[in-house]
């Protein structure tokens, strides 16, 4: 027994943005450069009587593609030494394609800057900590990054409002 009735069909547009609710969807997700360097093996694998020295740098950029569509990158590069002697490098260019709703122009940077790379950020920490796993150390697993943090940082040095 079906549940049918003559009513017309409800449009099946989209529905509208809930308060709260952010309007960013991802189409594509994929690594643009990879590289994990392991210039001193096998003598990097030595014990070392002090841990290693790790150093990460992240970068986010964004760029308009096509009508409401944004490349959005997360650049992470780690660099690990041992009593001065380089262990390995890594270096990961992660980005995805998102399609923004519609939202004030204000917050268009903002969210392609901060919520674009917080959705991207748990894959790209992933493949960092597979690379090196990989390489014959331990998996690197990093601390989350605050995006926010790494926004607001970026407007005080250009110098502008957010």
């Amino acid at each position: 027994m079906s549940d049918q009735s003559n009513q017309p069909a409800a449009p099946t547009a989209a529905p509208e943005p809930q308060q709260g609710q952010v309007p960013l969807t991802i189409k594509a997700q994929y690594i643009k450069d990879l590289s994990f360097e392991n210039p001193r093996a096998p003598q990097s694998f030595q014990v070392y009587q002090t841990p290693p020295s790790i150093q990460i740098s992240v970068n986010v950029g964004a760029h308009h593609l096509q009508a409401q569509d944004y490349e959005v990158s997360i650049k992470i590069n780690v660099d690990a030494k041992a009593s001065d002697q380089p262990l390995f490098v890594v270096e990961l260019d992660y980005a995805g394609v998102f399609t923004l709703g519609t939202v004030p122009q204000e917050h268009m940077r903002p969210l392609l800057l901060i919520e674009g790379p917080r959705l991207l950020f748990p894959f790209a920490r992933n493949i960092i900590a597979d690379a090196t796993r990989e390489g014959g150390y331990p998996p690197l697993f990093m601390q989350p990054v605050d995006f926010v943090e790494l926004y607001r940082r970026e407007i005080a040095q250009q110098g502008r409002p957010n």
